[in-house]
C-alpha cells in the first residue's frame, strides 16, 4: 500500500448477474493528485464511482478513502467526499445562489457564514457574475462550475468527476481544467476524474488508469506508460508538410528504418523502428522539402490508449482460443473414452 494513497482499493469486484463490471481492480490513489480512471462507456467506470462513494455493495474486495471503508462506514466517507455527477441536478427555475443556499441548508451550514461563502465560490469557480441568473439560463459548462460550487460547500478532502467534460465547449473546458488543477495544487484536494475524453484528461492529470470492461490494464504517468510500450513498438512521427515544395515521399523511400506510412492529405504518421526524426528532418531539409510540423505521437494519451487496447484484444483473443483448443481436447479424450 502507498504510503501516501488517500484512496485504497483491493480487488474490489461488483457483478451483475453473469456480468462482472469491475473486476478485482486494486488501485492506490495519493493525496492532492489528479488521477484519471479512462475508458469507453460501459468500462466499468460509473461502477467503480458509485462504490467508492457508498451508493451500490461490492460483490468482492474493498475500498478505503482516509482510512474509511467506503461501504461500514459510507456516512463518514459522503462527508469528506465530493460527487459530481455527468450531469448535474439543480432546480432550473431557481438561481445558482438559490440552488447552493438549498445545498448549503442540507448540510447544516450556519446562517451567518451561508452567504459570505456562496460569493467565495461563486467567485472562484467563475460564476461571480451569473450567481443571480436562473440555472435554466446557464451552459453546460456553467452548469458543471455551478457543481464544483455545490460540492465545494462541505469542503471535501475528495472529489470524484464522473465525465466532468462531456458535451462543455472548448472555452468552458478550458475553464474547467483549470479550476480541477487549482482544487489539486492549490487546495490539495485529490481529484478522481473518470473519463473516455483522453485529450482533456492528458491536459490534467498526474497519473492514469487504463481500463477496459471492467479491469485496469495498466497504471501510471503518461510518461511512464509511453516507456513501458516503447520496448516492443515501434517509434510513432507524425509530419505535416507544405505540398508546394519538394516531396516528402522520396525521401521516406531511401529510409530503411521506415516500417509504415500512414497519409491524410498533407499529413503523414510515419512507424520507424527507432527515433529517427532529425535524421528525416535533415533529409527532407537537403531535399527541398518544407516540414511545417513534427511531433512524436508515442506520448499522445490516445495513442497509448489505442496500443493498450489492441494488446487486452490479442491477449483476449489468446484466452479465448486456449479456451476452445483445451474444450476440444477434452472432448475427443471423452469420446475415446466412451468408444473403450
Amino acid at each position: 500500500m502507498d504510503p501516501e494513497a488517500i484512496i485504497s482499493i483491493r480487488d474490489l469486484t461488483k457483478r451483475y448477474g453473469q456480468k462482472t463490471a469491475v473486476d478485482r481492480l486494486s488501485l492506490d490513489i495519493r493525496r492532492g493528485e489528479v488521477f484519471g480512471l479512462l475508458g469507453p462507456n460501459g468500462a466499468g467506470k460509473t461502477t467503480t464511482t458509485l462504490m467508492l462513494t457508498g451508493l451500490t455493495e461490492p460483490s468482492g474486495g474493498s475500498a478505503r478513502i482516509d482510512g474509511l471503508d467506503c461501504i461500514r462506514d459510507s456516512i463518514r466517507v459522503r462527508r469528506i467526499v465530493g460527487y459530481l455527477p455527468d450531469n448535474v441536478g439543480f432546480y432550473n427555475d431557481l438561481t445558482g445562489r438559490e440552488n447552493l443556499r438549498f445545498t448549503a441548508a442540507l448540510n447544516g451550514m450556519p446562517e451567518k457564514q451561508v452567504e459570505e461563502e456562496i460569493d467565495r465560490l461563486l467567485l472562484r469557480t467563475g460564476l461571480s457574475g451569473a450567481g443571480d441568473q436562473r440555472v435554466g439560463t446557464y451552459s453546460r459548462g456553467m452548469r458543471q462550475r455551478l457543481g464544483v460550487a455545490d460540492v465545494l460547500l462541505k469542503d471535501p478532502k475528495v472529489i470524484i468527476m464522473d465525465e466532468p467534460t462531456l458535451g462543455i465547449d472548448p472555452e468552458g473546458m478550458r475553464q474547467l481544467l483549470s479550476l480541477i488543477r487549482e482544487l489539486a495544487k492549490t487546495d490539495g484536494r485529490t481529484i478522481l476524474l473518470s473519463s473516455h475524453q483522453l485529450y482533456q484528461v492528458q491536459q490534467v492529470c498526474d497519473r492514469v488508469g487504463m481500463f477496459v470492461e471492467g479491469r485496469l490494464l495498466a497504471c501510471g504517468t503518461i510518461g511512464e506508460l509511453a516507456k513501458e510500450l516503447a520496448a516492443d513498438s515501434s517509434v510513432l512521427l507524425e509530419i505535416e508538410v507544405d505540398p508546394s515544395e519538394g516531396d516528402l515521399r522520396s525521401v521516406l523511400r531511401e529510409m530503411p528504418e521506415i516500417q509504415s506510412v500512414g497519409r491524410e492529405e498533407d499529413r503523414y504518421v510515419i512507424s520507424a523502428g527507432r527515433d529517427i526524426g532529425n535524421e528525416l528532418l535533415s533529409a527532407a531539409i537537403a531535399s527541398g522539402c518544407r516540414i511545417q510540423s513534427m511531433r512524436h505521437l508515442n506520448n499522445d494519451l490516445e495513442e497509448i490508449y489505442r496500443r493498450y487496447f489492441e494488446k487486452a484484444e490479442q491477449e483476449h483473443d489468446k484466452h479465448q482460443n486456449n479456451k476452445r483448443f483445451i474444450s476440444r481436447n477434452f472432448e475427443r479424450k471423452a469420446a475415446g473414452a466412451e468408444k473403450k
